[in-house]
């Protein structure tokens, strides 16, 4: 019995060596294919007239930023495209009224309402931008607006009793308004896109195109897109963010034929062919704004609004804003920005809230064998 003893400890010691094997982790199953004949109506299809009453009872926002020398008809260009008095001023510039010293930011808001849709629209205008004798780094305060618009977002998403609706100031669209020179790009022009181009969805737009003849209209746009190309700077719809073939074929049309933009704006309307038109009169005749043989303003308020207007505020949510998003997150180690509320909270003693906290800026799961710690 005694010579079993050791044998029987050996074998206890070997157990303890060779780890039991460990369950496989369960495979989650391949979703199978229903066929689409199904036996009776479910009513799948109604979530999209269900989402259409939720979006006409709460609205949505759209903000849209003109940049541009003073002069080009920013603020005459978004009145036409929204048909309405949106911007920060309708009438020409006054020759009394003083050129800022310095780029400003100014938001003006409006609610239109069309065919029941709400939509909050906020028009950002750029006064001074170009118009000084030495415009180095111009673009820096509307920069730093843009990200403004995305820190305030941010601080707003991480708060632990955070709104049911967070307000979106994000600035869903820029419309960089080129001068009608007909020869080329300034070098002003090429850093502003070429630094924005990164933080915000850049549209440009030439304006009062209809300065120029025919010939030189198309051979600007040719030249516009070339130096685009050359100095790498992507404007707004990005090749990147095509979706599927659809979009890309879709896209690379406008891409290619259609930037810039060449437009001409007018509130101001004329009677043509026993119609009255949105135009601008000239001593050979009214131009209209929105017939495409004389300009290209209603691709533009297509594109904009009834093609893109989604789409401007996905990109902006999805590819502008994660990118701020996860820099700034990054950058303090994985806390919201809050500085000051996270200090407080550590010398508080608030451990619990501060941990809950930090999960939610790593999207981690809460997990309910954590204690609160006092």
């Amino acid at each position: 019995m005694s010579k079993g003893l050791p044998e029987a400890r050996t074998d206890t010691a070997m157990s303890e060596l060779v780890p039991e094997p460990r369950p496989k982790p369960a495979v989650p199953m391949k979703p199978v294919s229903i066929n689409s004949n199904l036996l009776g109506y479910i009513g799948i299809d109604t979530i999209i007239e269900q989402m259409r009453k939720k979006t006409m009872k709460t609205g949505f926002d759209f903000n849209i930023m003109v940049v541009g020398q003073s002069g080009l008809g920013k603020s005459t260009l978004v009145n036409t495209l929204f048909k309405s008095q949106v911007s920060r001023k309708a009438s020409s510039w006054n020759r009394e009224e003083k050129i800022p010293k310095t780029v400003e930011i100014k938001a003006i808001g409006h609610v239109i309402e069309e065919g029941g849709v709400k939509m909050k629209l906020t028009v950002i205008d750029t006064p001074g931008f170009g118009d000084q004798i030495n415009n180095e780094n111009c673009w820096e305060p509307i920069e730093k607006y843009i990200n403004e618009q995305y820190e305030k977002f941010l601080k707003e998403e991480v708060n632990i009793a955070r709104k049911k609706r967070i307000p979106d100031t994000r600035v869903h669209c820029c419309l960089y308004f080129i001068s009608p020179t007909g020869h080329s790009l300034r070098p002003l022009d090429l850093e502003f896109m070429k630094h924005l181009s990164k933080v915000v969805n850049i549209i440009p737009v030439i304006a009062k195109a209809d300065t120029m003849t025919l010939e030189e209209k198309s051979e600007f746009k040719q030249r516009v897109r070339k130096e685009l190309e050359v100095n790498g700077i992507e404007f707004y719809p990005q090749k990147e963010f095509d979706e599927d073939l659809e979009d890309k074929t879709e896209n690379d049309k406008i891409r290619q034929e259609s930037m810039p933009f060449a437009v001409v704006g007018s509130d101001k309307e004329y009677q043509v062919n026993g119609k009255r038109v949105l135009g601008r009169k000239t001593p050979w005749g009214i131009i209209e704004v929105e017939n495409l043989h004389h300009c290209e303003f209603a691709l533009l308020r297509d594109f904009v609004i009834r093609t893109h207007l989604q789409d401007l505020k996905e990109v902006t949510h999805n590819i502008h804003y994660e990118t701020y998003r996860a820099k700034r997150l990054n950058d303090n180690g994985g806390l919201p920005p809050n500085k000051k509320l996270c200090a407080s909270l550590k010398r508080s003693g608030e451990g619990f809230i501060l941990k809950c906290w930090e999960q939610v800026s790593h999207r981690q799961p809460f997990l309910s064998s954590d204690p609160p710690t006092n």
